[in-house]
């Protein structure tokens, strides 16, 4: 028996192709085959051949009866048809030479003893042809540049996030939907999706490997239940995570869990105990909820790793600067002593009732300029290795309307990170979502702020070798 290929080359396919065959294209609205079919028709710039040997046109393209009677080559076949049906049509794909195949049909391993043996079959058929298959039971692909969208979600209902540098990874497809769902209502990009299901080919180190490769990708952000193969997953995780940070949310933890995992994906899961030595050893960051997965992918994806552990926080708030001292404490940083030179420099600028310590108090009547002063002298310093600047925007001192560009500017091409605080409602949204799109990521409570900074400083000890 022919073995698949491997590396990341066999997986490009399934994000790049040159063109695709939707096989179980439908008419009918409600039906995932018309779903992934108008995906498709809409955004995709490749060759794109409907299968359905029931119809002639599909949305005003052309239907053909098999995938043997395309008169081109096709490079991934996206199969959504009864999974009976799913090994006769996975044949004709090998027999076609095509390279990479999505099974987005459910009924495998998931659904049990006979569901399992129809599985071990697909394998058997990809292995013989050659064929990388993603699934069975699984959503398949996202590609916000290629716009490969095999999502069988509506985009009316689904919104597809921004180009972006965050990649994601899920085994499962609901978990993927919340994640792509969360992404574009917070406006943050992405690069490439996959949901690959029962990992019956296809596995997640596969993935990972990838996507250690893609120029597009700077973040690999993970959902696992269950991992296929630990020794290969775990030697691949060790590397990639030498060039990119790799954010992992494991779930199937306890008893309960894992067995809603088995009967979920098939997935067995082991311990936890287990699943923190791996994540120890090979420098991954786990995290246990979306809101964690999100913060500190934003802080990976837009600002550099911290050099060490030494903050400065900045703020117009006193209580706040406060709450994010104790957090930073929790999390293993420490507050920066500035050096005289900067506090000499400050103490000539501000009026005395300014804190020139750390935290710095700029004090409720603190306007942009004084901001301004504070970052630039602070940001300099040797001693400060990232910068936490909190504000309460509401104040009547603050220009709103320049203050997010009077810090990217402050800032300017210093290559320390910055996180942003900025608590309270609507008129902090406002002003978070426009530091947002400058690349600074901001949170509205000290919590999380802190916890998107460790984030920082741990993998940039893990770059350091330290």
């Amino acid at each position: 028996m022919v073995e698949t290929l491997g590396g990341a080359e066999s997986i490009a396919p399934f994000f790049s192709p040159r063109s695709v065959a939707i096989i179980g294209a439908s008419s009918k609205q409600k039906k995932i085959g018309y779903v992934i079919a108008k995906n498709f028709i809409e955004s995709f710039a490749g060759k794109l051949f409907l299968i359905n040997p029931s119809a002639q046109q599909i949305l005003s393209h052309k239907c053909y009866p098999n995938i043997s009677s395309i008169p081109e080559s096709v490079d991934l076949a996206v199969i959504a048809v009864p999974a009976k049906s799913v090994k006769e049509v996975l044949e004709e794909c090998g027999e076609k030479g095509v390279r990479t195949a999505v099974v987005i049909s459910s009924g495998f391993k998931e659904s049990g003893k006979d569901g399992a043996k129809m599985e071990e079959e697909l394998v058997s058929v990809s292995r013989k042809y050659h064929i990388r298959m993603m699934g069975p039971n699984c959503m398949g692909v996202f590609n916000s540049t290629t716009m490969v969208d095999t999502l069988f979600i509506p985009r009316y209902r689904l919104k597809r996030p921004p180009q972006g540098k965050i990649a994601f990874i899920s085994q499962s497809g609901a978990s993927g939907i919340a994640f792509l769902d969360w992404a574009a209502g917070e406006r943050i990009g992405i690069s490439k999706f996959a949901s690959y299901g029962n990992a019956a080919d296809v596995d997640e180190a596969d993935l990972l490997e990838f996507l250690a490769t893609d120029e597009e990708t700077k973040v690999i952000a993970m959902y696992l239940e269950g991992i296929k193969e630990g020794r290969k997953f775990a030697k691949i995780a060790r590397e990639v995570t030498k060039e990119k940070p790799v954010i992992v949310l494991k779930t199937g933890v306890t008893d309960s869990g894992a067995k809603a995992a088995l009967s979920h994906t098939g997935s067995l899961s082991g311990t936890d105990e287990i699943f923190n030595a791996v994540v120890k050893q090979t420098g991954m960051i786990r995290v246990y909820d979306w809101e964690e997965m999100f913060d500190i992918a934003r802080a990976l994806a837009y600002q550099p790793a911290a050099r060490d552990n030494r903050v400065a926080v900045i703020t117009n708030g006193g209580g706040a600067g406060v709450m994010i001292a104790d957090e930073l404490e929790k999390h293993g940083m420490a507050l920066a002593r500035f050096s005289e030179e900067t506090t000499s420099k400050l103490k000539e600028k501000f009026p005395p009732h300014v804190t020139l310590s750390n935290p710095m108090d700029l004090g409720g009547d603190a306007d942009n300029e004084r901001f301004r002063e504070a970052i630039g002298a602070v940001i300099d310093d040797d001693s400060v290795d990232s910068l936490i600047l909190t504000c309460i925007p509401h104040t009547p001192a603050i220009d709103l309307e320049s203050f997010v560009d009077m810090v990217v500017d402050t800032k300017g091409k210093n290559n320390k990170p910055m996180i942003v605080c900025l608590p309270g409602g609507r008129v902090s949204l406002e002003v978070r979502e426009l530091f947002e799109e400058n690349g600074i990521p901001t949170y509205p409570t000290p919590a999380r702020a802190a916890l998107a900074l460790s984030a920082l400083v741990r993998y940039g000890r893990l770059k350091n070798g330290s």
